[in-house]
């Protein structure tokens, strides 16, 4: 057979293709199944007739193949008689015709396509290159994973002689150019981060294959790490002379040395893609264009001009921005009809975002990017975390692409510049209500309001000409009345449009009074505040009441429940009037079952409720009813979460309810949808006698501030917390405040901070008598002095934490305060107390039918049992640590597992599982923020010490040094003991 394997030529005639007919597999143990069960293969010398006949794929193989494949030069005396005996055994087990006899030999046909694991990868193999050879690197990894996901384990495990000896060698080799061709193309797609550590593993394994060194090198420097790349090329070059006498091959010389010039040309794929190059994801993310855009004739031929210039000779980024147009001038429906009308010059996709840059929190540029990131198919573990590295990722992805970006209600121009494509070939639209005169290269267009004859076409179109012909003065008094601003004509005229009854007239009568006021608001957002009374005032009391109350919550969009709740409705009644107001346009449907404002109507909510609501308490109320619903539902999934905790019996009683889960998945999903906006009511409401209830919902809501997504908005809230109860004389409230900003500290690894707020919390908590925060913030205390090596003092402070929560009847508190104190007692040497601790804490959670917490105890066993050189049993409790973190959406401890797990494997002597493991580890982050990181890079340069890769692994202890110096860590003496010349002779 030649170098790469092929698949059965036939099919036995007349068969199905069922997918309970008989299989095969190779790619591992040879096996055989039929309608999914077992079929007995026999012996190993029997299992390596049937993979020889397999392997040869329908053609006959003569006895005497067969024996040299079985045996070799040796074969026993009766070699004839046993190949007989092995067909005929594995003739009754098979199908009928599928073992044939033919010229004295045998051959194995008729098999149904794809019955044989082999066959299955060499088609997935041939998609993969065909789909690649076109420009679809998403649909050739996806095929290519598939076909690697077939071997399972060994090819052709157990099978003895020698003609499985070479097909086993055969096959392996091209299992390792699958793989490689693979993970060249995962770094085509920008999936660096998530690359390193599966390469770090094979070059491990297969240390003197070039091209996988090649690879990890590339993956290494565009993720960022120049020297651990220029290290694996100093240990490779070693490597080969050592083992082999020979220098690098050119193409690992050449990339060296692009490395060190910094090549720009390492920034993008290293062979041409063959045209046309297909995008593996193509967003198309604008709104919808409104069917009945009137007028803007001048700016559509202008905007055109230069739309059609950016993907050709000359082509520019470049921002149109209505920057001084008032609110309503309809920015924002040019700019999306303008992104509509030239999608055509813009094949590979279009972005949409908007900035909110009118309201109180604008949208973040490195939140933006992500999300940008995400809709062009990179992967969220290759996504970083500071903003350059997110903009410069951005344009390098956009980088060879067509796309057309949208940034809408723009803050300024420090918000958007971020958000730009670098090149040639993509374009940027920009609307916003200041003028950028900061952004350099932007094409500046200042849009009013409409002309009186465009104000009019727009009306007409929407109204219906038969209605207007007749009344075009009137007509024209309704336009004026609306100062020609396009959102008031579109509110005015889609209410004549929805009655019938109506004539212009009426309308031009009712809109007489709204005239006078706009003419006396002539600029910013006292004119749109105007233009939005038009529609205001039209609603039902039912319906402005809704408006009104709804645009008292902060947050980016609020669900049918929450509004519910807002307005102490019945969910269907509350739906009747949000969709009611989705009709007006006054409010936007987000999603189905959510809702949003354009932030300037929300500001003119607010408005209204201030002026119009009575009795005006009712605001006020209307408030807490949200805060009622937030907490208590949050209430209900930390029960879901923990059951027999007794925080939930320590917060503020609430008046109103929230939503009750049957399903713990639907629980959690809850609560990280709601993410920011119960965190916007937690922050809106510091004050007053709503500040306890919003300290308390931090509390409900702590899984926030562990997950990693969502721990800079509740930093934020719980910070806010604090100054607000501290600003209004509430210790209570401040010391539960406190004691919620101890976990956001250890989480950052800010733990000087971490203790500062605890001792605070825990004076402020004894001087009120508030007995929860005692105990809690002791168990926090106890971690901070383990991790800060006062082990005396964990242990008193862990002891104190034990002690409350069992008079409290905290069982998940106590559980944990029992693991945090095994992690005292294994520092101190007692490692066998420490696993009795830790499975103590284990019975706890078990009993109770926790499972987050219950990870936390399994992670504290398995650090017990590292130390105590139960490899087995430790790796077996990480592990489950591992899923259960994962399952639980708890990225940063995700990452702290990894770690772990490399460290367990580290003593176990395993560098390669350890260096694996290590850098999932920094792929995902750690609990700890750079001290964890720096200690991360200390184990994954131990290992590839271990492994021989010594320049790449005194890269990793140059950088953990250098996070351990920043951080005033003890640990940074014994790197620099491995940094020094002595250490490396």
């Amino acid at each position: 057979m030649d170098g790469v394997p092929r698949g059965p030529e036939q099919r036995r005639p007349g068969s199905s293709a069922e997918p309970e007919a008989l299989r095969f597999s190779v790619l591992g143990p040879v096996r055989a199944w039929r309608d999914g069960e077992p079929v007995a293969a026999g012996s190993p010398q029997q299992r390596a007739l049937l993979a020889a006949l397999l392997l040869r794929e329908g053609r006959t193989a003569t006895a005497a193949e067969l024996i040299d494949a079985l045996w070799g030069e040796e074969p026993p005396s009766q070699a004839l008689a046993a190949v007989r005996t092995y067909a005929s055994r594995l003739r009754k087990v098979l199908d009928p015709g599928v073992l044939v006899s033919e010229s004295g030999g045998y051959a194995v046909r008729g098999l149904d396509e794809g019955a044989l694991d082999l066959a299955a990868a060499q088609e997935l193999a041939a998609q993969a290159e065909k789909a690649r050879n076109t420009g679809d690197l998403h649909h050739a990894r996806e095929a290519l994973n598939r076909a690697l996901s077939l071997w399972d384990g060994e090819t052709l495990a157990g099978v003895p002689g020698p003609y499985a000896e070479a097909q086993r060698v055969r096959l392996e080799e091209w299992r390792l150019q699958l793989l490689e061709s693979r993970l060249d193309m995962d770094l085509e797609q920008g999936c660096h981060a998530e690359a390193v550590s599966e390469l770090t593993a094979l070059t491990a394994a297969h240390p003197l294959r070039e091209r996988l060194r090649e690879l990890l090198m590339l993956a290494l420097y565009r993720s960022g790490r120049q020297a651990e790349a220029l290290a694996v090329y100093a240990d490779t070059r070693r490597l080969l002379a050592d083992e082999l006498g020979v220098d690098p091959r050119p193409g690992l010389q050449e990339l060296q040395q692009r490395i060190l010039r910094a090549d720009p040309g390492l920034a993008e794929p290293s062979a041409p893609m063959a045209e046309p190059v297909a995008v593996p994801v193509r967003p198309a993310q604008l709104p919808a264009t409104v069917p009945d855009f009137t007028g803007r004739a001048s700016f559509v031929r202008e905007l055109s001009g230069i739309l059609a210039s950016a993907s050709g000779e000359g082509a520019r980024v470049m921002a149109v921005s209505a920057l001084a147009g008032i609110g309503g001038v309809g920015k924002t429906t040019l700019a999306v009809h303008m992104a509509h009308r030239a999608r055509a010059a813009f094949p590979d996709g279009q972005l949409y975002v908007d900035l909110q840059g009118a309201g109180a929190r604008s949208a973040e540029p490195e939140t933006v990017l992500g999300s940008f990131l995400r809709a062009l198919g990179t992967a969220d573990s290759a996504i970083p975390e500071s903003l350059e590295e997110r903009a410069a990722l951005y344009r390098s992805v956009l980088d060879g692409r067509r796309v057309l970006v949208l940034l809408d209600n723009a803050r300024d121009a420090a918000q958007v510049r971020p958000l730009l494509p670098g090149t040639a070939g993509c374009a940027a639209l920009v609307t916003s209500r200041v003028r950028m005169t900061g952004l350099a290269g932007a094409h500046l267009v200042d849009l009013d309001v409409m002309s009186p004859e465009e104000a009019l076409a727009l009306f007409t179109r929407i109204v219906g000409e038969e209605r207007v012909r007749s009344e075009r003065e009137a007509a024209l008094d309704v336009v004026a009345a609306c100062g020609f601003l396009p959102l008031a004509i579109r509110v005015a005229a889609s209410r004549l449009a929805s009655r019938r009854t109506w004539t212009v007239s009426v309308l031009a009568a009712k809109l007489a009074d709204e005239r006078r006021r706009l003419d006396e608001l002539q600029a910013g957002d006292l004119a749109v505040k105007a233009t939005f009374e038009l529609g205001y005032g039209q609603l039902e009391p039912a319906q402005a009441r809704a408006f009104r109350l709804l645009g008292l919550a902060d947050g980016p969009d609020i669900s049918l429940a929450a509004a519910a709740a807002v307005l102490d409705l019945p969910a269907e009644d509350t739906e009747d009037l949000l969709e009611s107001l989705v009709d007006t346009s006054l409010l936007e449907s987000a999603a189905p079952g959510r809702y949003r404002f354009h932030d300037l109507v929300r500001l003119y909510a607010r408005a209204c409720a201030e002026r119009d609501e009575q009795p005006p308490d009712e605001r006020e109320a209307a408030l807490s009813r949200l805060l009622d619903f937030y907490l208590a539902t949050a209430a209900e999934v930390y029960a879901i979460e923990r059951p027999g905790d007794r925080l939930i019996d320590h917060l503020e009683p609430t008046q109103y309810d929230g939503l009750r889960f049957s399903e713990r998945q639907d629980a959690l999903d809850w609560l990280y949808v709601e993410a920011n906006s119960l965190l916007s009511s937690a922050r809106q409401a510091l004050r007053g006698d709503r500040l306890r209830r919003g300290v308390d919902l931090l509390w409900a809501a702590k899984d926030l501030g562990e997950s990693g997504a969502n721990s800079k908005q509740y930093e934020w809230a719980a910070v806010a917390a604090k100054e607000a109860a501290r600003a209004a004389g509430d210790r209570r409230a401040e010391g539960r405040a406190r004691t919620a900003l101890i976990n956001v500290h250890l989480v950052a690894g800010r733990y000087d901070e971490a203790e500062e707020e605890a001792s605070r919390a825990v004076r402020l908590a004894q001087a009120v008598g508030d007995f929860i925060p005692l105990y809690w913030a002791s168990n926090d205390r106890g971690i901070i002095a383990l991790i800060q090596g006062r082990n005396s003092d964990a242990e008193e402070h862990l002891l104190t934490a034990i002690d409350g929560s069992r008079q409290d009847g905290n069982a998940p508190l106590e559980a944990s305060a029992l693991c945090n104190l095994s992690r005292v007692r294994l520092a101190m040497g007692n490692t066998a107390h420490a696993i009795r601790l830790a499975q103590e804490g284990i019975r706890i959670y078990d009993r109770l039918g926790l499972t987050l917490r219950l990870a936390n105890a399994r992670y504290a066993l398995g650090l017990a049992y590292t130390s105590a050189g139960r490899i087995t049993e430790a790796l077996a409790e990480l592990t489950e640590a591992l899923r259960m973190f994962r399952t639980n959406r708890q990225r940063l401890w995700e990452g702290t597992t990894h770690f772990r797990i490399a460290q367990a494997h580290f003593a176990a002597q395993s560098p390669a599982s350890t260096a694996q493991h290590a850098e999932q580890a920094l792929a995902v982050g750690c609990i700890g923020g750079d001290r964890m990181r720096a200690n991360v890079l200390t184990t994954l340069g131990e290992s590839l010490d271990a492994l021989g890769q010594s320049d790449r692994a005194r890269a990793c202890w140059r950088e953990a040094l250098s996070l351990y110096e920043q951080a005033g860590a003890a640990e940074a003496e014994a790197v620099r003991a491995r940094l020094s010349p002595a250490s490396a002779v």
